[in-house]
């Protein structure tokens, strides 16, 4: 048995004169917490969509479990999609919410009962099935809808942003649970977000998606450290950039001069699009800037700078600092670990560097 659950080739979808998607093709791989990523208008809602049969193609195969879905009506695909507002029947009580996909299936009211009791227990709502569903909290409701979707043993379920609407707490709860769910029982999960810090927790993969195409798939860890463009690289999470010019090139490896830094061996690995031209910029993620306080022993590559600004969290601290021949501050954070104090706007800051965390774009 294959391992891909699901196989995009060329996938195309126009709306008039707009191209939702541009050529299209991915694997997803059986068992697997996938997640669409990217901003707005970007294609992410009509991939889901059209994964989950509510949008038709205008070019490309979309095969689901080895068959092609081309004409087969979504109540037919061995999907199921849990939405953004959780579609919950407020007429209805849990169990019997939960239990609305199984009415056509002719089971018997005791194996009903059971389905929807392991359910429930499934998503943490075990001894609810009498209440009603309007006196569910937000969670709850979110919680049910996931029980109803998940009652019918889809192969893959879709997440249309499912926990946007909720409070940055219970967002983070739920978060760990859907991906205890999706580890416990194996199910392909498919997550749309534009929420890089979601997507980054929850999934095993990310689809990076910009104007219809799918510019990066890779880990978590991989879009993070060795993102493939500056686009990517500019999108997900935080990043400065800094100009940079290729002095040599030797083996597997490129000198580079970065402004402020000096120069700076990296390895082909790092500078993903090639180099292509003599001038770019390197990508440096803040928390791999160190500042150094006091005696703090400085390693090969130290450079010296002001704090421009600074914006305290408690548990850390954002430093802008200003570096000589760099118009930009760059951005550092620092955790506030005990006995580290906090450095002033205006004061000198030695900051300690890798080349080895930078990341070369032409």
């Amino acid at each position: 048995m294959s391992d891909t659950i699901i196989s995009l080739r060329s996938i195309s979808k126009r709306y008039g004169a707009v191209l939702a998607l541009d050529d299209v093709s991915a694997e997803i791989v059986r068992g697997e917490f996938f997640s669409l990523l990217g901003p707005s208008g970007c294609g992410k809602t009509t991939l889901l969509r059209a994964i989950a049969g509510f949008e038709e193609p205008d070019a490309g195969v979309l095969q689901i479990d080895g068959q092609n879905m081309a004409e087969v009506p979504a109540n037919r695909r061995p999907t199921n999609m849990v939405f953004q507002s959780y579609a919950i029947f407020p007429h209805l009580s849990v169990g019997e919410n939960v239990a609305f996909g199984l009415r056509r299936r002719g089971l018997s009211r005791a194996e009903t009962a059971r389905k929807v009791g392991a359910a429930l227990e499934m998503v943490g709502l075990a001894g609810l099935e009498a209440r009603a569903s309007h006196a569910l909290s937000g969670g709850q409701r979110q919680r049910g809808a996931l029980a109803r979707a998940l009652i019918l043993e889809p192969k893959v379920l879709l997440l249309d942003e499912p926990l946007s609407a909720l409070d940055k707490k219970m967002r983070n709860q739920m978060q760990e649970e859907l991906r205890r769910l999706q580890r416990h029982g194996g199910i392909t999960f498919i997550l749309r977000t534009h929420d890089q810090e979601e997507a980054l927790i929850m999934s095993d993969r990310i689809a990076v998606m910009f104007d219809g195409r799918i510019a990066q798939i890779a880990t978590p860890q991989t879009l993070y450290r060795r993102p493939s463009t500056r686009r990517v690289a500019d999108f997900i999470g935080s990043m400065n950039f800094v100009p940079a010019r290729v002095v040599s090139e030797q083996g597997a490896a490129y000198e580079l001069e970065v402004t402020g830094f000096g120069r700076a061996p990296i390895s082909h690995e790092q500078a993903p699009e090639g180099v292509s031209g003599r001038n770019g910029v390197v990508g440096i993620r803040p928390e791999t800037l160190t500042i150094l306080f006091g005696a703090e022993a400085a390693g090969p590559h130290v450079v010296t700078g002001v704090v421009d600004d600074l914006v305290y969290y408690g548990d850390m601290t954002y430093y802008d600092v200003r570096l000589p021949g760099h118009e930009e501050a760059l951005r550092i954070s620092m955790r506030n670990t005990a006995g580290r104090r906090v450095l002033e706007r205006g004061a000198e800051a030695r900051v300690a560097w890798s080349p080895e965390t930078f990341v070369y774009f032409p």
